[in-house]
């Protein structure tokens, strides 16, 4: 026999018999005087009927706390529980990616603003098989002037900055590679990435505590969901937002030369530190002979895109994730550190 019965006619919820072991819930209703219990089940129902229907549940629980005082203590423990799952869960991504696009979109409706945040979900973009780009925002509503935006709630994340880019290293998600893939993979104008204050690296938060960027690869946002606060998830949209309105063609990329000159000047001190490991220890000879050969192909592979560079003035967005990435490079060195390694 079910505990509750919709009574329709009367719109009414009505409960049978109903016991509930929870020590929690005991607690609370064992510190009232028994006049006052009957009232408090009714309210206590009705906080956490709300509390469903508001996905937020922290927003909420900020915006209730005056009102009902030290009533909210055991919902606050509940969440606390809720919040403790959502970390350690594979599908905080994507909670977190509906979050945002609301966010934006219901600030798009309170400033008048034409634009709209639509969820990429499962869809794979420019690149084949990349999901990259959590989120498009069509600026203006037009489907050819967009805004990237890739949600990352996993400590593991890093800046990722070119100098210290090591290519030879297996791939791993940063936050210059995840700006460039997503601009290149949704062909968007310009690329956000957005994390938790509570689910962030060091890295970032050295570089930015609130809103960063990064010129000519993008802008990093950090919100705090369990405070409901995204002000600087808007503070970086709107800026992106025009760059993406007001940005015009130059006839030489200034800030991508920096990012190739950048790399080149790392590579060059990898070649003088060759020199060092010859003079320290001269049974290293395999492993100074495998640094050369990386180095060799590195001048080669910066050369090719350098000269790209100033044949026409700037990078495509695929050619600048392919140089940030460095996977042609990495394939051909796996293949001369094997003849090495059979010396």
């Amino acid at each position: 026999m079910s505990t509750l019965k919709l009574n329709q006619k009367l719109k009414r919820v009505e409960l049978q018999k109903f016991e509930l072991d929870n020590e929690i819930v005991f607690n609370y209703f064992d510190k009232l005087p028994a006049s006052e219990r009957d009232e408090k089940l009714v309210r206590a129902l009705y906080i956490g009927v709300l509390a469903l229907m508001e996905d937020r549940i922290s927003s909420f629980l900020a915006k209730t706390t005056n009102e009902l005082g030290t009533e909210l203590e055991s919902l606050k423990m509940l969440f606390e529980m809720k919040k403790e799952l959502f970390y350690k869960s594979t599908i905080k991504g994507a909670l977190a990616e509906d979050e945002i696009a609301e966010v934006l979109n219901e600030f798009f409706q309170s400033k008048k603003i034409k634009d709209r945040a639509l969820l990429t979900g499962n869809a794979a973009g420019e690149l084949a098989k990349n999901k990259t780009g959590d989120i498009i925002c069509e600026v203006n509503g037009e489907p050819d002037l967009k805004i990237a935006i890739e949600c990352k709630f996993d400590k593991s994340v890093k800046l990722g900055t070119i100098d210290t880019k090591d290519i030879f290293i297996r791939k791993t998600d940063t936050a210059w590679s995840q700006l460039i893939e997503s601009n290149a993979n949704r062909n968007s104008k310009v690329s956000l990435i957005v994390f938790d204050i509570s689910l962030v690296d060091n890295s970032i938060l050295k570089f930015t505590e609130n809103v960063g960027f990064i010129p000519e690869i993008g802008f990093v946002a950090i919100i705090d969901s369990q405070k409901g606060d995204y002000n600087n998830l808007v503070i970086a949209y709107m800026l992106a937002r025009d760059i993406a309105l007001n940005a015009k063609e130059v006839e030489l990329d200034k800030d991508v030369l920096v990012v190739l000159v950048t790399r080149i000047i790392k590579d060059i001190n990898e070649i003088k530190a060759i020199k060092t490991l010859v003079e320290k220890n001269i049974d290293n000879n395999k492993e100074i002979l495998k640094q050369i050969e990386k180095s060799m192909l590195l001048m080669d592979f910066n050369q090719k895109y350098l000269t790209q560079f100033l044949q026409t003035g700037t990078l495509t967005k695929k050619d600048l994730l392919d140089f940030y990435m460095g996977e042609e490079v990495k394939d051909q060195y796996k293949l001369i550190e094997k003849d090495l390694n059979e010396l």
